[in-house]
């Protein structure tokens, strides 16, 4: 939960270590430290995303521009996370970096909430629940598979991050136009809405 949230503590160990011991001296049920890995994942990433929303966006206006994050960036980063955001907060699961700062990005680009809920519970199943149960019924083979697992994981959303990039720097101006189209449409969405609420 804890890493889910922002700290960057060793989770996936914790799982894998849990299940081991839970296989050899059967002094712990599989089923229960599933359950404790999987909401932990799940309300780890739901805190941390209401982190991000909270004070997440103000922080990214304030000192972005130390970093070229730009008023228009930061409004591309919403629409890109608003587009895309549930296929970053599933695979962000399973890439340690990400996966401590996926929720906190994703609130504070304002993500909907229900797409993020879940896209992030099924991110957190797929790898609480499988690191867990492939820890149990592998044993201590799961040590030397998961990692290569990881790096093959992490090499491939490397390969993908840099491919989106350069995308994204060669269409940058595009983008930008219509994140800023859809940010206007939202708005007069929502003042339109609030107009006819209060007229009724």
């Amino acid at each position: 939960m804890f890493e889910s949230m922002g700290l960057p503590l060793p989770a996936e160990s914790i799982i894998i270590g849990s299940s081991l011991y839970a296989a050899s001296t059967h002094h712990m049920e599989i089923r229960w430290i599933v359950v404790a890995a999987v909401t932990g994942a799940i309300m780890g990433d739901n805190f941390g995303y209401l982190i991000g929303r909270a004070v997440g966006y103000r922080l990214l206006q304030h000192y972005g521009k130390k970093v070229g994050l730009t008023e228009d960036r930061l409004t591309l980063g919403r629409y890109l996370f608003k587009r895309h955001g549930g296929l970053v907060v599933f695979v962000g699961r399973f890439v340690a970096v990400l996966r401590v700062f996926v929720a906190l990005l994703a609130g504070a680009n304002r993500m909907p909430w229900g797409s993020f809920l879940w896209h992030n519970a099924l991110g957190g199943i797929a790898w609480a629940g499988g690191y867990a149960i492939g820890a149990y019924l592998l044993g201590h083979e799961i040590l030397r598979l998961s990692g290569p697992l990881a790096i093959g994981v992490g090499t491939i959303v490397t390969i993908a991050l840099g491919i989106a990039l350069v995308f994204l720097k060669r269409n940058e101006k595009r983008l930008t136009e219509e994140a800023l189209r859809d940010a206007e449409q939202e708005e007069h969405g929502g003042g339109w809405n609030r107009r006819k609420k209060a007229s009724s």
